[in-house]
């Protein structure tokens, strides 16, 4: 699916961890993969409200639950920084899509990291 979401296309995700060598880029790209993915399931499903967005946020949540395992065998982890980072821009589509009075810790609910 093609992204129409003017915000989005505009966006750069995760530039904190690319510009951060701890985190390594091949990895990061993954994880904006994810971001991307979450975006095109908001643009086709259309959620009318917060939980039905939740419903989405999980899923890619439990994707970079995934990636967590990655970051470690590359030396690397989903810590403090990445953490914020990631949760931030899970905010950011939340906002790029119009919903407003999100709460940020139950976008990523299912967090490992």
């Amino acid at each position: 699916m093609r992204l129409t979401n003017q915000k989005v296309l505009d966006h750069d995700f995760l530039t904190g961890m690319y510009n951060d060598g701890y985190f390594p880029d091949h990895l990061v790209d993954k994880g904006k993969a994810i971001l991307l993915r979450l975006c095109e399931r908001i643009e086709a499903v259309q959620p009318t409200d917060l939980a039905g967005l939740y419903r989405l946020t999980h899923a890619a949540t439990e994707e970079f639950n995934d990636l967590e395992t990655e970051f470690g065998e590359a030396g690397s982890e989903i810590e403090t920084t990445a953490r914020e980072m990631i949760g931030e821009e899970f905010w950011s589509v939340a906002a790029f899509y119009g919903f407003s009075g999100v709460d940020c810790e139950e976008l990523i609910a299912p967090r490992n990291w």
